[in-house]
């Protein structure tokens, strides 16, 4: 289906059409026609299948309509991460381009003074969206700087990872800031139990769309090594021995580890930075920068960097613990070998871990190769795919989600939606009617938002 013949705003479509975007993905196909007709919604889709646009596109459309009060917030967008705050801002930008009078903001914590004072007086103001973390909307609310009353649409991204971070209390707490008429629409990446009770208890009657998990990309290799845990920081350094360090991610469960690990690497002259939750936003910011710019060979990270942070040709991914899940895998490979290129993955499985990365194995369908420990590194464990202890409770998230292997236009202010395939119907154009460019996109803040970079 084409975004065409979808019934949004004119002013949407010119953006759309001025950034080349043509088809819609599966989840925008889905998602987007019950939005309009103002139903709620429930979402299961991984990163990278379009979800930004689906939920972003029908409520710029009504919004840009009308019908809605000038002088309140009419939308409130909660994302679990600064970094994914910044990116569905940048997104914002790129889809509101002709929607003048249309203001947002972007709420989120590890600021100075001077930001939180704009926060503050856009949000009292009466932004139209307001894109936020749940910990620094909070902040604002204790605080009286923010009005929710007249909300009409509530947006929830990454509602498992939101969970997961510990912010259910938070969740309900500025629900209940909101009125009880209002359209919420709820993103999960899975669907736990305890995702389930969230979307019974703020959702009303909602549709529910689901998008299955999709394979690794093929021209991932994918590989591991069965070790010991104090074997593998002379793994990585065995890997990097083979082939110069250039563009490499090594993700680590905590971020203590990660701290750990990236002191070590720089011990042994690596040119490495950590990159966790720990950091001022200011901080976070350089080292993305400096990395997606060249000036930094190897990113250790948490998985904040493995979700909604778009970094391309990167050439090897590391798992330096297992990841907990199959989603969390797929997002963290993924982040090699994209539009085409070839690139590599390789797993350090702990005795621990092993029940964990043989949960992966059978959802990817295929045992992934295991390569031996290098001799001098001493004797390592065998896998059998059980640990050392019970893993009774263990319960793990199946992923049912797919993407469907869109590409991302070299123009496109956002990485959120696809572009037309070689075949396109012909269809009748609708007509533009652009108006002036949408430079500053809140007309309400001289500065109220920081795109990522």
């Amino acid at each position: 289906m084409q975004f065409e013949d979808l019934d949004l705003n004119y002013d949407v479509l010119d953006a759309l059409d001025d950034m080349h975007f043509i088809e819609c993905t599966p989840i925008q196909e889905q998602a987007i026609p019950p939005l309009l007709e103002g139903r709620d919604l429930i979402g299961v889709a991984q990163t990278g299948t379009g979800k930004t646009a689906a939920y972003l596109l029908p409520v710029l459309s009504q919004l840009r309509d009308g019908g809605f009060p000038h002088d309140a917030i009419n939308c409130v967008i909660m994302a679990p991460t600064r970094e994914l705050a910044q990116q569905i801002d940048q997104a914002m930008q790129g889809f509101a381009y002709y929607l003048d009078g249309i203001s947002s903001v972007s709420v989120y914590g590890g600021n100075d003074g001077i930001r939180y004072e704009q926060e503050k007086r856009a949000l009292q103001l009466g932004a139209d969206v307001v894109i936020a973390t749940p910990g620094r909307l909070i902040s604002h609310l204790s605080l009286g700087n923010v009005n929710l009353s007249r909300v009409s649409f509530f947006i929830l991204d990454e509602a498992d990872r939101m969970l997961d971070m510990g912010f259910s209390e938070d969740i309900m707490q500025i629900a209940s800031f909101l009125p009880k008429q209002r359209q919420t629409i709820m993103f999960s990446a899975t669907m736990p139990d305890k995702i389930v009770e969230l979307a019974r208890t703020i959702l009303t009657d909602p549709v529910e769309v689901k998008i299955a998990l999709n394979k690794p990309a093929e021209g991932i290799r994918q590989s591991a090594f069965v070790c010991y845990e104090a074997q593998k920081l002379k793994i990585v350094e065995y890997l990097f021995s083979q082939r110069k360090p250039e563009r490499v991610i090594v993700f680590v469960g905590k971020k203590v580890h990660t701290k750990d690990v990236a002191i070590s690497l720089k011990r042994k002259g690596y040119n490495a930075e950590a990159m966790h939750s720990d950091l001022l936003q200011e901080q976070r910011d350089d080292v993305m920068y400096r990395f997606k710019t060249g000036q930094i060979d190897i990113l250790v990270a948490t998985d904040i960097v493995a979700r909604g942070i778009d970094i391309d040709d990167i050439q090897l991914v590391i798992n330096y613990d297992v990841p907990q899940d199959e989603e969390d895998y797929v997002h963290r490979i993924g982040r090699t070998a994209r539009a085409g290129k070839d690139g590599r993955a390789v797993t350090l499985i702990s005795e621990k871990d092993q029940p964990l990365f043989a949960d992966i194995e059978r959802f990817l369908e295929k045992e992934v190769t295991k390569e031996p420990v290098p001799e001098s590194l001493g004797a390592a464990p065998a896998y059998t795919g059980r640990g050392p202890s019970s893993r009774n409770g263990h319960k793990r998230r199946k992923g049912h989600h797919k993407s469907n292997g869109k590409k991302k236009p070299s123009n496109a202010p956002t990485p959120q939606i696809s572009q037309a395939s070689g075949a396109e119907q012909v269809k009748k154009k609708k007509p533009k009617h652009h108006k002036k460019k949408h430079t500053n996109h809140s007309s309400k803040l001289e500065d109220n938002s920081i795109s990522a970079s």
